[in-house]
């Protein structure tokens, strides 16, 4: 997935997300975090009380490390995740003043090259203390390399906090690996000022089916001149978000390709076809092609991950004339909804970690567990999947640019109807063969057909 959206856009979105990794060399990129560090090493005397109080037993986050109240973490992107990171920490310190997090920036490639050469070769001892994974890559490296990380079942994490869906992504054989972070809830976004042109408005589009959408989609097109959908051709995210929606994957309960034979996939297939056909669905050869059809105006709307918003938002001659509702859903499938995710990350403890106690306690006092936080971070875009948080009042604020809508509580709202879906260890490669054929089948091959080979490649990749 191609989220590439600069930086320092971030920061003035108030939507986006999960952004997929920023390139560059892995430095020390927290501000804060050296003063914090300064205390905790430059006090000798806080820090024997620390260890006394381990001795004593007073502070169960305390206990396994002697007193040292340090934890390092990698993860990537300043403006969002890391931010989010040192903020967490100034919560957490609050209550543990001895407390200090160190936050090296390391771009999300370089944490996956780095923990599978780590785990290969059976020395773990260059990982830091927590790091932070894209959740679809979360249960390939689990079922990879499941000595590498600390289960976070008993943690004192309540899971039940979170969207079951986002939780989803971090569970291997029933156990709990991560602690879910930013939001990738779903969002289909419209210029309310040419669906008016069209004679229609944003609730025309709220709670409906994709053969409305289509129906709706053709009425838009004729008025306006106007597609209501763009996409990237060769891509997936459009099919994946689907077939999520429906509660649905690309494998089976058992990690085995199913492809043929699921019908929820195979209705996809036919409708993103149908939506090309009729002109209602738009492709572009690239990211930024993809994102200039809707700050050019273009098109009438978008169905993305909410990270989307921060890309929208650019376009400040356009505020006000946008609005945000659900996706469509299947009216013939069982389990279908309104619903569906695309894009996040959630935090993991290594098996590195030299205070494992206490980076459950802070995991579980921030993210799983500080409304306050999400509150502080949604400054730079971070939207909680933490479900408390959907009900402060800072949520409920309105954004200007969407109409004066509460459009951050609307979004955890849809986080917590979202299905799960099943990942697996060959997700990316399954995505792969899936956007192959969607591109065959758009083409004029035969569905069946592709999807019988999409399967028939996945399996060969498999063994």
């Amino acid at each position: 997935m191609k989220r590439k959206i600069l930086s320092a856009l971030l920061c003035v979105a108030m939507t986006a997300t999960m952004l997929a990794g920023c390139g560059g060399e892995a430095k020390d990129s927290t501000d804060d975090k050296q003063e914090t560090t300064d205390d905790t090493a430059g006090d000798d005397a806080a820090t024997d009380d620390a260890a006394g109080d381990d001795a004593a037993g007073d502070d169960a986050a305390d206990d396994s490390a002697g007193g040292d109240q340090k934890l390092t973490v990698w993860c990537w992107d300043p403006a969002f995740n890391i931010f989010s990171m040192e903020e967490a920490g100034k919560v957490y310190q609050a209550d543990h003043p001895e407390f200090s997090v160190e936050v090296v920036e390391t771009p999300w490639d370089d944490i996956q090259t780095k923990l599978t050469t780590a785990a290969t070769s059976g020395d773990l001892s260059t990982m830091p203390d927590i790091i932070l994974m894209q959740d679809n890559a979360f249960q390939k490296n689990v079922i990879s390399y499941p000595e590498a990380f600390v289960d976070l079942t008993d943690s004192g994490v309540d899971f039940s906090q979170f969207s079951e869906a986002k939780t989803a992504y971090s569970v291997v054989e029933g156990k709990n690996y991560g602690v879910p972070f930013d939001n990738g809830a779903v969002i289909a976004a419209y210029r309310t000022d040419v669906l008016e042109q069209a004679g229609m408005k944003v609730d025309d589009f709220t709670d409906i089916t994709w053969d409305e959408y289509l129906e709706k989609g053709k009425t838009v097109l004729e008025k306006t001149g106007k597609p209501l959908l763009s996409c990237q051709a060769g891509e997936s995210d459009v099919i994946m978000m689907m077939l999520q929606s429906c509660g649905a994957s690309l494998f089976d309960d058992d990690g085995n390709p199913a492809l043929v034979g699921n019908d929820a996939l195979k209705k996809v297939m036919e409708t993103y076809a149908a939506l090309k056909e009729a002109g209602v669905l738009v492709e572009v050869n690239d990211w930024d092609q993809y994102i200039s059809t809707m700050t050019t105006e273009t098109v009438a709307g978008t169905i993305n991950g909410c990270w989307i918003m921060a890309s929208i938002k650019t376009a400040e001659d356009q505020s006000g004339k946008w609005a945000i509702t659900n996706m469509p859903k299947f009216k013939d499938l069982e389990n279908a909804t309104n619903f569906s995710n695309n894009g996040g990350s959630s935090w993991a403890i290594t098996a590195n970690c030299q205070n494992v106690d206490l980076a459950k306690d802070f995991l579980a006092s921030t993210f799983a567990g500080s409304v306050e936080l999400y509150e502080n971070i949604i400054s730079c875009g971070a939207l909680a999947t933490y479900l408390p948080a959907g009900d402060s009042d800072v949520y409920a604020q309105g954004d200007e640019f969407f109409g004066g809508d509460a459009v951050s509580a609307k979004i955890v709202e849809f986080a917590g109807k979202t299905p799960s879906n099943n990942t697996g260890v060959y997700y990316y490669e399954a995505r792969d063969a899936v956007a192959t054929a969607m591109q065959n089948i758009v083409g004029g091959a035969s569905v069946d057909d592709e999807l019988q080979l999409a399967q028939e490649t996945i399996e060969s990749q498999m063994q």
